[in-house]
């Protein structure tokens, strides 16, 4: 018998159906085993020895793999084809040799890059053994990512109450993040001007060109920073004699992009989709595992995590046919495209991310895929198969008109497509695209040289500079890749656990860094600088690729990286909080106490008039509070400006202007359930209109505009094009939503105030679609025989029996769910809630006791830091994406860095002094 070990289930299901009867397909569920979360799991001093441990969840696998391969002739481990699947092969052959499982069995490691019966087959005909490059590679990373974690950790929570964690290449993300807020902040927004014309040809046909020359100067943008430059220009305009003076004509080639990799598919699906980073990874894993098409399981695209752009010669050449039979041969170029990926630390290990089968057209699979799946695969194969359509051909032309001395200039410029190409099929989107006139589709009039023009209008305009564009997901994935920090198939979960531990949040789909994210960077950017540094931490990548290609020994990076890292940390030591809180309140005086347009201090405290505003720590985070504590009891949260109001709830509440239309005074205040605008005072009985501020919205940028957009609410977006229904968009108690007839469709991502009508439709389909799907019987409960259902929910999947329903945990495979697996949950929500079985069995307890104050605060600090500390603190960039939830710990194994086999021991004994940094770490 022949055992084959992938990471899911899905992915086991669909491999089983090509391999038959000799062959036994089990899934490990992602890793199987983790360096435990607390202090001592890597020991630099034992030259970075390391503990593993599996959890419950894991233990039941291993148990079905090992009883499987104690009868096996031959075991296949077929985990993903990259450095974190060749670990996961790793983890499962060190603990079947542990368990003695393996007697005379064959070891083989097999991998495919797509799950088709002829990739599978394929591999299982020419296995190899283990990398043991890529798995020293694995554990280098694993290794500094939990160093940095449980040691950088600590001194946040020391030295910055309130800070969660750190980690290796999360924070230089975080650090991405906060610059550019810092730069937009510090931004001036600057007036200028620009002039065109409306010209006539000699044959009276119109074209407009801009004023780029004044009195023989070539004009720069900001050159006419006011209306009176303006002003002048446009009489030197109107009193010139203008003739077209050069004419420039080019046949420009524009060339399609390359098929996707993990990075360009993510930013990609972020501009055209509107889908997070994980979102799209979850998506792409279950396109890669197989549906079924046909009555036949397939996976629909090759593996998604990859950053190579190359693809199979075969699939060239079918796409070439492809592009023949259903666009024309001129389509088809003469010799096939071949591409090469620019970006740094670039392993193109893999193909790019294709169609398994290019000849499945989207509409040919349309019923096996739900709305979001559907929309994916169709991006991804309009990609693949315009990659190697023939270039566009667009016709350019550029006309100077001019008066005879040349002291004025005008340019008109247009461009017309003159062979579609691979515009035909597929347009790539840009991020924070400027706001220029776009050329393609403008076509100017037959002119010539010598050709007289008249002016029938002259139009000055005027224009702001505008600060940079906060990033969006797409944007910070293509700003990470081009500094080489991280590794495509990490940045999902990078940009996850920032937003998870409340230092970033996503407001119109951009990141707005959080107080809490801000202090964090200023900490790390004063006292570790060099460990948050973008080329650092591209190099450090640069090494850990050298590990996996031979060139450099895994032990050898850990101790020089280990020996600089601690003296940083020493350095710490003896830092006193005042030290820290006087550098950090200097790095973001900009930020907690702008400059105000009255010419006021803005640190000068506004209760006592005498104090200084400054930041200041309690056990709760940071504040804003007055140096004359205690006598003034002035404090204010962090980021709501100057604090002229007074602050706490009083700093929300202020008078935004007048309605034109009512007449009635439009105020922003402050009620038990957060910030709101309100219209007029309450008359009577009759209450006045209200709105709440949509989450993100802070109330600092309130304005009378926004208030009365706010409170003008539900808006008309537009007509539905298939039922002929207003779609509207507004606010209500569960937040923004979108409604359609007696339908509603809750926004999370979106704009209440700016969500168009085609984005509006998408979301209506999506959830129409999610409707359709019916419930999923898993099996009869074992207690009374009744069904065990699944559903698709608001906030995910979950199962129900006897009105009891429980979520599935995040990241779980709703389709490999076992009626095991059910019936534990459902167990599991009863206790939590208390059951009624629980409820008659209890006996009645006595009154508690009465708690002191002091007691009470002891127990609510207790409860804050259980649930700060939620999340490992080390970093989870290497989080593989199935990974199982974190339980009990059963099993610990501990043993050296080196791949050997080992035995259990017991985990090394800890001094008192580790203890309370043990006990916060694994919280």
């Amino acid at each position: 018998m022949n055992v084959l070990i992938v990471e899911s289930p899905a992915k086991a299901k669909t491999i089983n159906k090509y391999l038959g009867k000799d062959f036994t397909v089990l899934a490990s569920f992602g890793h199987i085993r983790d360096l435990p979360p607390k202090d001592g799991s890597v020991r630099p001093d034992e030259d970075f020895a390391m503990d593993w441990a599996t959890d419950a969840r894991s233990e039941k696998h291993l148990k079905e793999i090992v009883q499987a391969v104690k009868k096996a002739d031959k075991l296949f481990l077929a985990t993903d084809p990259d450095r974190e699947g060749e670990a996961i092969s790793w983890h499962v052959l060190e603990e079947l040799k542990r368990r003695k499982a393996l007697n005379t069995t064959t070891i083989k490691r097999v991998t495919f890059n797509a799950i088709t019966k002829a990739a599978v087959t394929d591999a299982i005909n020419n296995p190899r053994d283990l990398d043991q490059e890529l798995i020293d590679a694995y554990l280098a990373r694993r290794a500094l990512d939990y160093l940095v974690g449980f040691t950088l950790s600590p001194v946040l929570w020391r030295k910055l109450p309130g800070s969660r964690s750190a980690g290796r290449v999360q924070s230089v993300a975080l650090r991405l993040i906060c610059q550019r807020e810092a730069e937009i902040e510090a931004f001036r927004t600057q007036e200028y001007w620009s002039v065109a014309a409306n010209l006539l040809s000699p044959q009276g046909k119109p074209f407009t060109a801009r004023l780029t020359h004044l009195d023989g100067q070539k004009l720069d943008k900001l050159d006419l920073p006011d209306a009176t430059a303006a002003e002048r220009a446009r009489q030197a305009i109107a009193s010139a004699a203008l003739a077209v003076k050069s004419i420039e004509r080019k046949n420009v080639k524009r060339h399609p992009a390359a098929p996707f990799t993990t990075s360009t598919l993510q930013q990609e699906a972020a501009r055209k989709l509107y889908f997070s980073a994980t979102k799209t990874m979850t998506l792409a894993q279950r396109l890669y595992e197989g549906v079924t098409v046909g009555g036949e399981t397939i996976g629909l695209i090759t593996y998604m995590r990859t950053d190579g752009v190359q693809m199979a010669p075969e699939a060239i050449h079918d796409t070439r046919v492809l592009i023949g039979q259903v666009w024309g041969e001129k389509l088809v170029p003469a010799s096939p495209r071949v591409y090469k990926t620019k970006q740094k630390n670039a392993q193109e290990a893999h193909e790019a991310i294709r169609p398994t089968n290019v000849f499945l057209k989207p509409a040919d699979v349309r019923d096996a895929l739900d709305h979001d799946q559907f929309r994916l695969y169709e991006l991804i194969w309009k990609r693949t198969v315009a990659s190697q359509m023939e270039s566009a051909l667009l016709d350019q032309m550029s006309v100077d008109v001019a008066d005879p001395t040349g002291a004025v200039v005008l340019r008109a410029t247009g461009s017309t497509v003159v062979f579609d190409g691979f515009l035909k099929l597929y347009r790539e989107d840009l991020d924070d695209a400027g706001d220029g006139d776009d050329e393609n589709g403008r076509i100017l009039p037959p002119l010539a040289e010598g050709d007289a023009t008249a002016i029938a209008a002259i139009l000055p305009e005027q224009h702001f500079t505008q600060p940079p564009p906060r990033y969006s997901e797409a944007s910070l994935v293509k700003r990470m890749e081009e500094l080489g920090i991280g590794r495509p198939s990490t940045y999902a979960s990078i940009m996850q656990v920032l937003q998870d531990r409340d230092y970033v949040k996503l407001d119109q789909r951009r990141f707005v860094p959080e107080d809490r994210g801000r202090i964090v960077t200023a900490f790390l950017e004063k006292f570790f600088e060099k460990y948050v540094g973008y080329t650092f931490t591209a190099d450090l990548e640069n090494q850990l690729d050298d590990i996996s290609g031979g060139q450099l020994d895994y032990k050898t990076v850990l101790r020089n990286f280990w020996k600089d890292f601690m003296s940083y940390v020493e350095g710490t030591k003896n830092l006193r909080i005042s030290e820290v809180l006087d550098a950090l309140d200097a790095d973001l005086a900009p930020h907690l106490f702008p400059t105000r347009e009255d010419g006021h201090d803005p640190r000068k405290c506004p209760t006592c008039g005498e104090g200084r505003l400054s930041l200041k720590l309690g056990k709760f985070g940071a504040f804003i509070g007055c140096s004359r504590h205690p006598e003034c009891r002035y404090t204010r949260p962090l980021g709501t400006g100057d604090g002229q109001d007074g602050g706490g709830d009083e700093a929300s509440e202020r008078e935004l202007g007048t309605d034109p239309a009512s007449g009635l005074l439009v105020t922003m205040r402050k009620g038990p359930y957060g910030v709101y605008v309100q219209l007029g005072e309450a008359e009577g009985k009759k209450k006045p209109k209200r709105a709440s501020l949509p989450k993100g919205q802070s109330p600092a940028e309130m304005d009378l505009e926004k208030a009365l957009s706010l409170l003008s609410l539900p808006r008309e977006v537009g007509i539905h094009p298939e039922t002929g229904e207003m779609i509207l968009a507004g606010l209500g108690r569960f937040g923004p939503y979108l409604k359609h007839g007696d339908k509603y469709v809750n926004l999370r991502e979106d704009n209440v105030l700016e969500i168009g009508i085609n984005r509006a439709v998408d979301l209506l389909a999506a959830a129409k679609t999610r409707e359709k799907a019916p419930a999923k019987e898993i099996g009869p409960h074992p207690a009374d025989q009744k069904p065990i259902t699944l559903h698709d929910g608001r906030y995910g999947p979950y199962v129900e029996h006897n009105k009891v329903r429980a979520t599935l945990p995040r990241g779980s495979d709703k389709d490999a769910l076992t009626l095991e697996q059910a019936v534990a949950l459902l167990a599991a929500k009863v206790a939590k809630d208390g059951g009624p079985a629980k409820a008659k069995a209890e006996p009645k307890k006595a009154a508690p006791k009465k708690t002191t104050s002091r007691k009470k605060a002891a127990a609510s600090d207790a409860a804050t830091n259980d649930a700060e500390n939620d999340l490992p603190p080390f970093d989870l960039d290497d989080a593989p994406a199935a990974a199982a939830p974190k339980t009990a710990r059963k099993t610990v194994t501990k043993k050296a860095a080196a791949p050997k086999s080992g035995t259990a021991k017991a985990a090394p004994k800890t001094t008192a002094k580790k203890t309370a940094a043990k006990k916060t770490a694994s919280e």
